[in-house]
Order: C-alpha cells, then structure tokens, then sequence
C-alpha cells in the first residue's frame, strides 16, 4: 500500500510541475465555462435600435422610457425620418427601429386604439424575431398599465416588418458564417503544414541552397491555395444560390475580391503557423483548434457579439472572419457597395498585410 500511494504521490508531482498539463486540467475548463457562459444564451442584451418618434407626445415618451430601462435595448438616437432609419440599417449600425406616427396619444384616447411600426433588420432572422418580441412586449406592458386605469379598453397594434429577409429564413444568416468559417480554416489548415512538410521530409534543405529567394518561397506555398480556395468559393455560393435560395443582390466582383481579402489573410495565418511549428501534427493542431472555435465564436453568425463582456468584444476585432462575415452578408443580402464597407475592407487588408510580414520575417532560412 506505500509503494501504491508513493507512485501515485510521484504522479502528484509530475503533473505539478508539467505547465501544459495544469494548462489542460484547469486552464481549458475554466476559460471554456467562461466564453460559453457568456455566448451561449438565447437572450440578447443592449441591442443598439433607433426611435423615430413622429408623435412627441406624453405617451410616446413612456414607452420609449420603458425601452431605455430594459436591458435589452440600448437606444442609440432618436431620428426624424424613414430616411434616417434606412440609412441606419444599410450600415449595419441598428437591429431594431420603433416608429411613432403622428397624433398616437390622441388616437389612443379618442380612436382607443393606435398603431406603432417596428422594423426589424432579418438578415439575422433569429435576432430580429427575438428583438421584436421584446419590443412587443414592453409595448403590451404599456397597454395592460393604460387598462389598469381606465375603464374604456385601449389598444396598441404593432406593425412588424422585417426587412432584408421578410419570409425569416435562416440560410440568410447560416451561408454567410459557413463561407467565412470553411474559407478560413481550409485556407489556415493547408498552409500551415506546407512548410512543415518540406522539414520533414528533409526538402526545405534543398530549397534554401538552391538560387530560389526564401520570400518567394514562401510566396510559391499560398498561390496554388489561393486559387483553390477561389474554386471553392465558387463551389459554395454555386450551392447556396441554386440549392438554398440565397440571394445575391450586391456586386459579385466585390464579394470576389472580399473573399479574395480573407483567403489571403488565412494563408498569411497558415504560413505563419508552419513558421513556427516543427511538425505537421502541432500545425494541424494550432489550426483546427487555434481557428475553429474562435471563428465558430466571435464572428457573429452563431452567437450575437453584443450579448458578450466588453473584453470579449474587442477579442472579437481581432478575428478576420468577423469582418468578412459583416461584408458578405453587406454585399449579398442588403446589396451594398464599397462605400458601405470600406472600413471592415481596410481592417481586412491590414490584417493580411501584417500577418503576411510576420510571417516572412519569422521564415528562418537556415535550418538549425
């Protein structure tokens, strides 16, 4: 029985001193109970939405102080026209719009009844349904206080719309987030062991003798990648569009050339990866595990951003797919230009161009 309790104090011990393995044992569940904690729920919190109130009247400002209170609403202006409301969601800067029109307390109280329209942004079907149920809510709650009061029954009609995706389909918001997560890690996986590859099988030796420049070296493992992944794009939307019924109403060379942006910023990743590693396991590893949750996580088509901790939400920035996942469903579902998505083209572009540089000065070209 010593012997049995010294092996297993031994075994104590080996795992104490081994940072990895204190990393697996209570780094992982730790940091996992965390990040799900906070992303898996159906709940969404501080939604940013807008008020076009046409009315201005007493009525009118309760219920939107009732929204003010809620947690799930975080109103950003109050605008004066439709025009402003759709200039609003062509950025993507609101999910939600409560409109007023004229004369609604004086309807209430002489027609006893009155109209209030809520728009809703359905390029994400599950988050406009969710936040225009608790619109509804709040203004039904309003309505059961006017009928505590009165003796004449008040009622307030709710005129949804949904706009970008009226019918609610979910492949809207699914074909966006599957094109950013295969481009990524398809894109991020084959590189990352490309230059691995060569180590070990001992022809990375030959290359950096030969006249070869070790950058074009480097250059020569994305290009064939980078071409493949064009044909896979060209597979998806092929799909999506003649199987799944998404649309394409924006421009198809620019969605080319924003793919084209992400693929380059997931080789840059991959040969970073194969940089860096000595083995196409540890690649292999860094990649599928390093990309897929993160993407699966922070880039918005799963979980929404704005339900997560502050910190959270600037790891999110940090994501490529994040911003490709805002371009794609730009360009594809609401059928905007560049002008619209200019500063997630530009967060893109310098994403590839620093990982690119990294990755080129991480390139040893001896072999130690």
């Amino acid at each position: 029985m010593r012997q049995f309790l010294t092996f297993v104090r031994k075994e104590f011990y080996h795992v104490f001193r081994d940072p990895k393995t204190m990393l697996l044992l209570f780094g992982m569940p730790i940091a996992q109970i965390i990040l799900f904690g906070f992303a898996l729920t159906n709940e969404i919190k501080n939604s940013t939405i807008v008020v076009c109130d046409y009315s201005n009247d007493i009525a009118t400002h309760r219920i939107i102080d009732k929204l003010k209170f809620s947690k799930n609403f975080d109103i950003q202006k109050k605008i004066l026209s439709h025009r402003e409301i759709e200039d609003a969601f062509k950025t993507g800067t609101i999910k939600l719009a409560i409109v007023f029109p004229n004369n609604f307390n004086d309807d209430l109280h002489h027609l006893n009844k009155a109209q209030v329209q809520i728009i809703a942004d359905a390029s994400d079907p599950n988050t406009a349904s969710t936040l225009t149920a608790y619109a509804s809510n709040i203004i039904m709650d309003y309505q059961r206080e006017l009928l505590n009061i009165n003796s004449i029954p008040l009622q307030i009609k709710t005129d949804v719309r949904m706009i970008y995706n009226p019918e609610l389909k979910g492949v809207y918001n699914f074909v966006p987030g599957v094109m950013a997560l295969v481009l990524l890690l398809v894109c991020v996986l084959m590189t990352s062991v490309s230059i691995v590859r060569e180590k070990e099988m001992g022809t990375m030796e030959i290359l950096l003798v030969s006249p070869f420049n070790p950058i074009l070296v480097i250059l020569s493992k994305a290009v064939p990648y980078f071409f493949l992944s064009l044909v896979n794009l060209t597979i998806i939307l092929i799909l999506s569009t003649t199987l799944m019924g998404m649309p394409i109403n924006g421009s198809i060379p620019l969605l080319y050339f924003e793919s084209s942006l992400l693929i380059l910023c997931a080789l840059s990743l991959g040969l970073l990866i194969s940089n860096i590693t000595d083995s196409q396991q540890a690649a292999m590893l860094i990649s599928l595990m390093g990309m897929l949750l993160p993407t699966m996580m922070f880039t918005g088509f799963m979980f929404p951003l704005e339900n997560m901790p502050m910190p959270l939400q600037i790891i999110a920035n940090a994501i490529p797919s994040k911003w490709y996942y805002i371009t794609v469903k730009s360009i594809m579902i609401k059928g905007l230009g560049i002008s619209a998505i200019w500063k997630e083209t530009l967060i893109l572009a310098g994403m590839t161009l620093f990982l690119l540089a990294v990755s080129i000065k991480k390139f040893k070209i001896r072999l130690a």
